[in-house]
């Protein structure tokens, strides 16, 4: 993924979540209703609260790094073990 996308995208799931926690958006769940037994509003404010971490995790994952990627070794390759070898 470009860098610059990346940000785009970071900035865009931060004022998505401002959306949603605040005012207009968070009364809609503010209701005398339960939700397996848990009141509907904590049980809400939790889920979206979640649900803005997984969506963070997944697009930090989906960010390249290159510098991380020439670190990793291939796969079923063992880094070396130690430093360099001695004569």
């Amino acid at each position: 993924m470009q860098k610059g996308l990346g940000r785009a995208r970071l900035v865009a799931l931060f004022m998505g979540g401002w959306l949603l926690l605040n005012f207009p958006l968070l009364a809609l769940w503010d209701r005398d209703a339960t939700l397996l037994g848990l009141p509907l509003f904590p049980a809400a404010l939790f889920m979206l609260w979640g649900g803005l971490i997984v969506l963070l995790a997944w697009l930090m994952e989906s960010i390249d790094d290159p510098q991380g990627a020439a670190r990793r070794p291939p796969e079923g390759e063992r880094p070396p073990r130690g430093g360099p070898a001695a004569d």
